[in-house]
């Protein structure tokens, strides 16, 4: 499956759409995680305006709304790639040579991690601890888990990725 997709093409006007979604959730106690989640799961990323409005809408500075969506991971300020891969960087990965299977995965798709291809076909992110321990090293491609890495099995699953 692929990642999420903005609805609204970079052409489209995201406020009316981002007022419904921000009124939707003003009953809500602490709106601003439930808001910033709706808004994620219908633009693929919290567009600018976004913030600000939120702001307005909880009476709160855009630095405190700016603060929430920089500090959680999981939300973007930019619109993520058609493909996102996450590889797990934690311990028990490192422990079972995760290390040299991330180097691999950034060199295979040419991109640092936190970056995506200039064409929006993939993204490539760090994650610390995917749950998947048991079968480290690990990833995960477009929410599908893939456990007991290695260089050769990373290259099959990207190979559909890359163009």
């Amino acid at each position: 499956m692929a990642a999420k997709q903005s609805v609204n093409s970079a052409n489209t006007n995201p406020v009316p759409r981002l007022a419904e979604i921000i009124a939707a959730h003003g009953h809500v106690a602490g709106p601003t995680l439930p808001t910033l989640h709706a808004i994620q799961a219908e633009f693929g990323h919290i567009p600018a305006e976004a913030i600000q409005m939120i702001a307005d809408a909880e009476n709160r500075s855009r630095a405190e709304i700016h603060g929430v969506v920089s500090f959680y991971h999981d939300y973007r300020e930019t619109p993520a790639g058609r493909h996102v891969v996450k590889v797990c960087r934690a311990e028990a990965c490192q422990a079972m040579g995760g290390e040299a299977v991330a180097a691999h995965v950034a060199e295979r798709l040419g991109l640092g991690f936190g970056e995506t291809a200039a064409d929006g076909g993939v993204t490539l992110e760090n994650v610390y601890c995917l749950g998947l321990c048991a079968t480290a090293p690990a990833a995960q491609i477009d929410e599908r888990p893939c456990g007991r890495l290695t260089p050769e099995r990373a290259d099959r699953l990207l190979a559909g990725l890359i163009r």
